[in-house]
């Protein structure tokens, strides 16, 4: 029975569990010294705080001083925690890490090195792994449109595994498939560790679409259409740039993790708050408060920086990612004329 360890016990790595259970895994679950709650619950027999479902049964729960014996014979280590405690957790973990034959991505984000370059994910973690002398096992970063609640309650769900070893991705897909959680294999990391943070971005905008409607009773159905196409169009430009394969943008990481979050993420929550006139950071402060975690107002930034460093050509391309950036900045009055002209075509 092979052994797998997820660190980070929060939605997405408490849903997870769920397919590795049911395909015959054997699960440990750490969480980290924030995640000291959830697992009291858990522990009490209570759904998942998260969730709200139950925790897979058989699933070894481990505190944030068990590290090493969670770490200890796991064949997989998952990265499953917010992306700006990934560097973090990564070098607590790098030799436990390093014994495994694959390590597993469910975070989403970019992130800056010493010099300030915005790295994708997995080569953020490749470059701290290396500068500690450690090589890290082969990465397979896991995307699409997948809800925890859903996952974790073993409704139907599709996702995909991307690693540049196309192998390795199949190898997984075969070992955690189920009858309802359904796995591609995919060589583009590239694309979908592109589209991964971006769709948080992107759906901030749709979000400010539902917003509206709440705000003046009026549909804005074609508006939120308009935003998701742009929104599909830029990161497909941004991962070509960067050696993406363009289809990748118009399959499960892109559009279907696009449309899932665009529906009811908390990014998408988030920018109901602002279409209906609440101020960003207030916006911001309240989800906080309530642990719901917008992972898309620090990727925003960091995108950001990313096209003006690594493809400068689509700065102006670019325009419904200046647009949110600008929106969670604070910067705008009406975000309906914001975003009119950051996703309606231009006059020819």
């Amino acid at each position: 029975m092979s052994v797998i360890t997820i660190l980070g016990a929060g939605a997405m790595g408490s849903a997870l569990c769920t397919p590795v259970v049911d395909a015959g895994w054997e699960v440990r679950l750490w969480g980290t010294w924030l995640d000291d709650h959830l697992l009291d619950a858990v522990e009490a027999g209570q759904p998942h705080p998260r969730t709200k479902v139950p925790l897979a049964e058989g699933v070894k729960l481990y505190r944030s001083a068990q590290l090493d014996e969670a770490l200890e014979g796991a064949d997989v280590v998952v990265m499953a925690i917010a992306s700006v405690g990934v560097p973090g957790v990564l070098e607590l973990a790098l030799d436990g890490i390093a014994k495994a034959d694959a390590m597993w991505l469910t975070s989403k984000g970019f992130c800056p090195d010493e010099d300030g370059r915005i790295q994708l994910l997995p080569d953020a973690m490749r470059a701290i792994a290396a500068a500690k002398g450690v090589e890290l096992p082969p990465i397979v970063a896991i995307a699409g449109p997948v809800k925890a609640n859903e996952c974790a309650g073993r409704e139907p769900t599709a996702t995909i595994f991307g690693c540049k070893e196309l192998e390795v991705a199949q190898k997984y897909a075969r070992e955690a498939r189920t009858d309802r959680y359904a796995i591609e294999a995919s060589d583009d990391e590239v694309g979908v560790e592109i589209c991964a943070p971006m769709k948080n971005v992107y759906a901030i905008a749709l979000g400010v679409a539902d917003g509206l409607e709440e705000k003046t009773g009026v549909p804005h159905h074609n508006l939120k259409a308009a935003t998701f196409a742009r929104a599909v169009r830029e990161m497909s430009l941004l991962g070509q740039a960067l050696g993406a394969r363009p289809e990748t943008a118009f399959g499960l990481p892109g559009v279907g993790d696009l449309e899932v979050t665009g529906l009811s993420g908390r990014n998408k929550v988030y920018g109901v708050r602002l279409g209906r006139g609440e101020q960003a950071q207030e916006a911001l402060d309240e989800m906080t408060r309530l642990e719901q975690t917008v992972e898309g107002v620090p990727a925003v930034g960091l995108a950001v920086q990313l096209v003006e460093q690594s493809a400068p050509e689509l700065v102006e391309e670019m325009r419904l990612l200046k647009a949110v950036a600008q929106l969670v900045a604070g910067d705008v009055e009406d975000p309906q004329e914001h975003l009119i002209p950051a996703v309606l075509p231009a006059r020819p």
